[in-house]
C-alpha cells in the first residue's frame, strides 16, 4: 500500500514537471527521485513516469559523473544513432548517380526512364543494399543543394551575330519615339485557342466535390472552330488592343489588327504623330520576307497619312519581344480553369485582363474572313515606297504613304 502511495505520489510530480522539461531535466529528474528513495527507487520511479530503467540509471551516473556534458547538450558527443550517411560512407556517391541522367550506372535500371521522385530514389537505393527512408533522400539531397527545377527555355540555337546590336537598335527606336510623343508599339499572334467546352489549364473556385465538366478529349468542334488572338501593345502606355480572329492568321489580318488598334485607341492617345514604330518578331503572319505584309503596310500607311517604322526581333529571339511578357502571360492567367465556350467568352476574358502594374486591354472580336495563299505579284512589290535602313535593311524598314 505504501508503494503504491510513493508511485501515485512520483507520478502526480512528474505529471506537473514533464511540460517543461527536456530531454536531459526528465533524465536527471527521475535519477534524482530514484536516488532517493534507496532500495527499489528505479523500479518506482519507472512505473510512474513511463521513463526506462535503462535511462534512469543512466542518468544517476551522469548525476555522479563530474565531467558530465555541459547544461547546453541532452547527451554526450556521438550519442544516438549514426546519421545513414555515415553508417553508409558510399551512399551519397549511389544517390548522386542515380540523380545524375548521364551517369546513372546500369542502363537497364527501371529508374533510367522513371521521374526522380524522392519515393523512387529511395526504393533503387534500397534495392542495391542502402538502408534509407525518402525522407532521409530528401534531406540528403537538399544538403548536397539539389532542389526540385523545372525546364528552362534559355537555349536559343544558332545566333546571328548582330543579335546583340539589334535588340540595342530597337531599344533606341523606342526612345526616340517616345521622346517625340509618337507612338511605339509592339505586336504578335498567340496561339489558337479552341473554342468550346474544353479543358483548360489552371483552377478556379467551385463547390468542393462539383468540378466544371468539360470534353475528354481536345479534338476542334467544327461548328465552333478556333479563335486567333492578335495582339498590338503601346510599349509606352502599358495598353493593348487585342483583336480575335475567326479565321486564318495571314499577314492582312496582322496589318487589320493595327488598324483596329489606330482607330480605336491610337488615334485618340496620339495626336498627329508623324511616324509610328511597330516591333515585331521575324516570322510568322508578320515576316519582312512576306510579300502581303510589306503590301498590306502600304495599304494602311496610305490610309491613315503615317509613316510606319518597323524593326524586327532577330531569327530565334521571339521571346525579347515586350508583347510576350507584358501581355500575352497575363491573359493566360486570367482565364485559368475557365473552358472558352464561346468566343464571347474568349473576348471579355481577354478584356478584362489587368495587372497591378496597370495594364489596360481592349479586345474586340474580328469576323472577317482572310483567305491563305494571296499572292502579290513583284510589280505590286515595286509600288511600296519602302525606306530600308542603313543598318540591317532587311530588319528595319520605313513605309511612307504613297
Amino acid at each position: 500500500m505504501k508503494n503504491k502511495k510513493i508511485v501515485e505520489w512520483i507520478r502526480e510530480k512528474f505529471l506537473a514537471l514533464s511540460s517543461d522539461l527536456d530531454e536531459r531535466g526528465r533524465r536527471r529528474w527521475a535519477a534524482t527521485e530514484a536516488r532517493s528513495l534507496g532500495w527499489g527507487g528505479i523500479s518506482a520511479v519507472a512505473l510512474a513516469t513511463g521513463i526506462s530503467d535503462r535511462t534512469i540509471r543512466n542518468g544517476i551516473l551522469e548525476l555522479s559523473d563530474k565531467n558530465a556534458e555541459p547544461a547546453g547538450r541532452q547527451r554526450k558527443v556521438g550519442g544516438g544513432r549514426l546519421k545513414r550517411e555515415v553508417e553508409q560512407p558510399k551512399l551519397i556517391a549511389a544517390l548522386e548517380n542515380l540523380i545524375d541522367g548521364n551517369s546513372r550506372g546500369d542502363p537497364m535500371s527501371p529508374l533510367r526512364w522513371t521521374c526522380k521522385s524522392t519515393r523512387f530514389l529511395s526504393k533503387e537505393l534500397t534495392s542495391i543494399g542502402y538502408a534509407i527512408s525518402s525522407t532521409k533522400v530528401a534531406t540528403l539531397l537538399k544538403s548536397r543543394g539539389y532542389s526540385l527545377q523545372s525546364n528552362r527555355k534559355k537555349l536559343e540555337g544558332k545566333q546571328h551575330p548582330d543579335r546583340n546590336a539589334q535588340f540595342e537598335y530597337i531599344s533606341k527606336c523606342v526612345k526616340n519615339r517616345q521622346k517625340s510623343g509618337e507612338p511605339a508599339i509592339s505586336i504578335d499572334t498567340k496561339k489558337k485557342e479552341n473554342v468550346g467546352n474544353f479543358k483548360n489549364n489552371g483552377k478556379t473556385y467551385r463547390r468542393k466535390g462539383k468540378p466544371k465538366e468539360v470534353k475528354t478529349h481536345d479534338f476542334q468542334d467544327k461548328a465552333l472552330g478556333k479563335a486567333v488572338p492578335y495582339g498590338v501593345y503601346d510599349i509606352s502606355l502599358n495598353e493593348a488592343g487585342v483583336s480575335i480572329g475567326i479565321s486564318h492568321d495571314t499577314a492582312e489580318f496582322a496589318v487589320a489588327a493595327i488598324k483596329r488598334w489606330w482607330t480605336k485607341l491610337g488615334k485618340k492617345r496620339y495626336k498627329k504623330p508623324k511616324k509610328i514604330l511597330i516591333t515585331a518578331d521575324c516570322g510568322g503572319s508578320n515576316s519582312p520576307r512576306t510579300r502581303l505584309w510589306l503590301w498590306e503596310l502600304q495599304k494602311l500607311a496610305d490610309d491613315i497619312g503615317i509613316i510606319i517604322e518597323v524593326c524586327h526581333y532577330p531569327p530565334g529571339t521571339s521571346k525579347w519581344n515586350k508583347i510576350e511578357h507584358r501581355l500575352f502571360c497575363h491573359f493566360t492567367r486570367n482565364w485559368q480553369g475557365v473552358p472558352l465556350e464561346t468566343l464571347e467568352i474568349i473576348v471579355n476574358l481577354i478584356g478584362n485582363t489587368t495587372t497591378e502594374q496597370g495594364l489596360e486591354v481592349h479586345a474586340w472580336l474580328d469576323e472577317n474572313e482572310y483567305p491563305k495563299g494571296v499572292k502579290i505579284e513583284k510589280s505590286q512589290l515595286d509600288e511600296v515606297c519602302i525606306k530600308r535602313k542603313p543598318f540591317h535593311g532587311e530588319w528595319n524598314y520605313e513605309i511612307h504613304p504613297r
